[in-house]
């Protein structure tokens, strides 16, 4: 079977299109999952407590009614944090109260507005 000028240039430009087609995909992709780009508390900090600001700003819109924010305790115990009006479409706030002595963890999982969601943790101590 012989092919034609035309037929070799037809399935070069679908041999050159694919690739570029799937290298755009791969972008889109990796541009849709949240990244926590900023943490009050900040990772590692100490904090006196009892009572402590949370906020977190993320890469893109964050859909703050289907996000959840966990706090666990030294001794384990979890607890919901209520996640406060989103100051700005990227960004998350709540407050930790009654914080006693110990290292923490603030769990975060966060509904993007293109749907995908990602979770993360934050880590702190209470003096």
């Amino acid at each position: 079977m012989e092919l034609s000028l035309e037929s070799c240039m037809t399935y070069r430009r679908y041999a050159l299109a694919i690739p570029i087609v799937l290298l755009l995909a791969g972008a889109h992709t990796v541009e849709a999952h949240a990244i926590l780009l900023s943490a009050t508390p900040q990772i590692g900090n100490v904090l006196r407590g009892p009572e402590t600001p949370i906020t977190l700003r993320f890469n893109l819109r964050i859909d703050g009614k289907r996000s959840r924010l966990m706090l666990i305790a030294p001794d384990g115990s979890r607890s919901t944090l209520e996640i406060g009006n989103q100051p700005s479409p990227d960004t998350l706030t709540s407050q930790a109260k009654k914080l006693r002595a110990g290292s923490y963890v603030l769990q975060w999982q966060v509904l993007a507005n293109d749907g995908h969601i990602t979770r993360g943790e934050v880590s702190f101590r209470v003096q």
